[in-house]
């Protein structure tokens, strides 16, 4: 008689937890802190992307790189400025 349960190996798909502080860290670093929260998502992305070689670890990279570019970008722009970087809504 055969059974239908699972009988062979599980193949098991599971996100690494470095990944997703990656993620977070790039998401929050385009509105808060970029200085400090883009390089950490860039050391995760890629740290991640070493043991597991996900997708989301390659995101992580690339978010942490546009923050650490628009981190320049703000600095270039207050430099410009005077030192001050302000946003004029309206």
């Amino acid at each position: 008689m055969s059974s239908y349960g699972e009988t062979g190996a599980r193949k098991t798909s599971r996100t690494s937890g470095l990944a997703i502080a990656g993620l977070v860290c790039g998401i929050v670093g385009l509105f808060i802190l970029p200085i400090i929260l883009g390089p950490l998502a860039v050391i995760f992305g890629a740290v991640a992307l070493r043991q597991t070689g996900s997708v989301m670890a390659k995101w992580d990279i690339a978010l942490g790189a546009i923050d650490i570019i628009l981190m320049i970008v703000m600095f270039v722009i207050a430099a410009n400025n005077g030192g001050t970087f302000t946003w004029h809504v309206g």
